[in-house]
């Protein structure tokens, strides 16, 4: 087993990753290029032309103008002033990040911003249009319309990014059969049956979970992600076309697409669409995902476009028995590792020497140990005492903190193993708590465990059974501001949509679909509470119409934060019988003190 001092981490950097002073040269270049061009205002999104959590280097744009590097935000560039905007996760983040005195930053509540009050009138607004969407430019339109004049413009960013890095070119991997659990024709015949049903010729894919599911292939184009960045263009009759960079692709990969799809350089998707078009096809276009430079191409050549949501999304979602497999021993292996982590970390914890980065170094390097762990499937949240409130927390070198005996411990984190992907979260004691955080801690539980019971019949949504995790914390008058579970991919992105349980996904629960299951509790300045499973859903046993959910996280829950008086008995028999299953099944796998520190933190109580 891995023992202290650990290897340095390779999945995840604790350097800042932005530096205020560059903000502002960066923007005296880009405005000097904004007048030349005549543009009076730019905007400058997060998202690149795939729209995925994780872009790659050279399409972060948004940092590398402001300095923020967060998920989600977007730039208003003005030749005199610039706007930053993003979302409560990232209100600390953010000013830290960029240079306050040039750039302001508002949090919003979404980024469909209303622009007007930040642009002067008869300006011209410019944007990439592959970085925004039909319906976003449509928004930005109606909000200046009769005030300014919104225009697509090349990227200006890119024009004076001069060390700006390479784009990724990976080779690509491709998934076995005994790993995707259906061959990528098959599934391409079943689009072709939706497609016909819906009366398109073709449709276009730019999400890259798509792509590589439909496909069968994963790549490591972007950090903690294993997705191949390209576009296909899948005809209701004929063979598919995949477009990636001639540098991705390799003998193997032409050889397992042979006869499925045909694979042409990246560059020549926009022929691709043009021809569609003057060929009068009906083409459908995610209108959510789809950069409306892809749109307006196709309609431009005389296209016509059916707006629909992206249909690989459900069928990916609805994860299949060797896609299952896969994730259960993907969570058997993490259960190995963080068996050996909890045991490691109560003993280290009372000493009063662990510091958040070395928690995670020390996580990463349990993982590691099992060699089909390529990646985090995300930054590991790493929050000692009151760092573990800020819900998005991501510790670096200037925020690391030392992690005092008595505080809470919040730790979310996830591994990406070559059979699955896996995201876990537990809080854990480091000494005596007090009363207040054992009763928040156990009302966490017990939602967690309500939606663990749950059982509903079929065509329930996530949004519906929301309220099943939260009622025990509305009970005391508090809640939590982040949904309560999201989509998880096999051997994909650790965040899938498009189901979840919270308010925002209105879809039917659907056998197969693999969910986090994640309340939680956060006092500002003091601490954090998360407990998360993640879960499958699968048909009731013995409810014929009714489904349920089979937990597939295998690592003990603390019951030393746990009020006993609080729970029922059902929720103390489920916790029980949960802790006997992770015994059963991480025991063997681990020996010595690891296996003794296990038994004791799966004894029923």
């Amino acid at each position: 087993m891995t023992t202290a001092p650990f290897p340095p981490a390779k999945f995840q950097s604790f350097e800042e990753k932005s530096d205020p002073s560059q903000v502002a040269p960066r923007l005296a270049s880009l405005r000097k290029a904004m007048k030349t061009a005549g543009v009076d205002y730019f905007l400058v999104p997060r998202a690149d032309a795939h729209r995925g959590e994780s872009v790659p280097a050279s399409e972060a744009r948004l940092a590398y103008v402001t300095g923020f590097t967060g998920s989600a935000g977007l730039a208003l560039i003005g030749l005199k002033d610039a706007q930053l905007f993003v979302d409560s996760r990232y209100t600390l983040q953010a000013p830290a990040q960029t240079d306050t005195s040039l750039v302001a930053v508002h949090e919003v509540a979404s980024l469909a911003v209303d622009a007007k009050p930040y642009v002067k009138k008869g300006a011209v607004v410019a944007y990439d249009p592959w970085l925004h969407t039909p319906g976003e430019v449509r928004d930005l339109t109606d909000k200046l319309k009769g005030h300014a004049k919104v225009v697509a413009h090349d990227n200006l960013i890119d024009a004076v990014w001069s060390d700006r890095p390479a784009p990724p070119a990976g080779a690509v991997e491709i998934l076995g059969h005994n790993r995707a659990g259906q061959k990528a024709e098959d599934k391409i015949a079943q689009l072709q049956r939706t497609l016909a049903e819906d009366g398109a010729d073709a449709v276009v894919f730019t999400l890259p979970e798509s792509i590589c599911w439909l496909f069968n292939i994963r790549g490591r184009d972007v950090p903690n992600t294993p997705f191949v960045l390209g576009f296909a263009v899948v005809p209701q009759k004929g063979e598919a076309k995949l477009f990636l960079d001639p540098a991705k692709v390799t003998p193997e990969l032409e050889t397992a697409l042979e006869g499925i799809a045909g694979i042409e350089a990246a560059k020549k998707l926009t022929k691709t669409l043009e021809k569609l078009g003057k060929n009068g096809k009906t083409v459908l276009v995610d209108p959510a995902s789809a950069p409306i430079a892809i749109a307006e191409t196709l309609t431009s050549a005389g296209a016509k476009l059916i707006e629909k949501r992206d249909p690989v999304l459900l069928p990916k979602s609805r994860k299949n028995e060797a896609e299952l497999s896969g994730m259960r021993e993907a969570h058997r292996l993490d259960g190995v590792a963080l068996a050996k982590f909890l045991s490691w970390f109560d003993s280290e914890a009372p000493k009063g020497e662990l510091t958040e980065i070395g928690i995670v170094t020390a996580l990463e390097a349990f993982r590691r140990e099992e060699e089909s762990c390529v990646d985090a499937s995300f930054d590991t949240i790493s929050g000692a005492g009151p760092n573990g409130a800020i819900v998005h927390y991501r510790v670096s070198t200037k925020t690391d903190r030392r992690l005092n005996p008595g505080e809470l411990m919040l730790v979310d984190s996830g591994a990406q193993y070559l059979s699955g992907t896996t995201d876990i979260t537990r809080t854990l004691a480091t000494g005596e708590a007090t009363a207040e955080q054992r009763d928040r801690y156990t009302r966490v539980l017990k939602g967690m465990i309500a939606i663990s019971m749950a059982r509903f019949p079929k065509g329930t949504s996530g949004a519906q059974i929301d309220v099943l995790a939260r009622q025990f914390l509305w009970a005391d008058g508090i809640t939590y501001n982040h949904g309560t579970g999201h989509g998880v991919g096999a051997y994909l992105g650790v965040h899938e949509g498009p189901i979840g349980i919270a308010p925002r996904y209105p879809l039917p629960l659907e056998v197969g679909n693999v969910i986090s299951n994640e309340p939680g509790y956060y006092k500002a300045g003091e601490y954090g509470i998360r407990i998360e499973n993640l879960v499958v859903v699968k048909e009731a046993e013995g409810f014929p119409g009714y489904l349920e959910f089979e937990t597939l996280t295998l690592a003990p829950i603390d019951v030393r934060l746990i009020d006993r008086a609080l729970l029922t008995e059902a929720e103390r028999g489920w916790l029980n019988a949960f802790h006997a299953q992770v015994l059963a099944e991480i025991g063997p796998k681990v020996s010595g003190d690891v296996k003794a520190w296990l038994e004791k933190a799966t004894a029923g109580i």
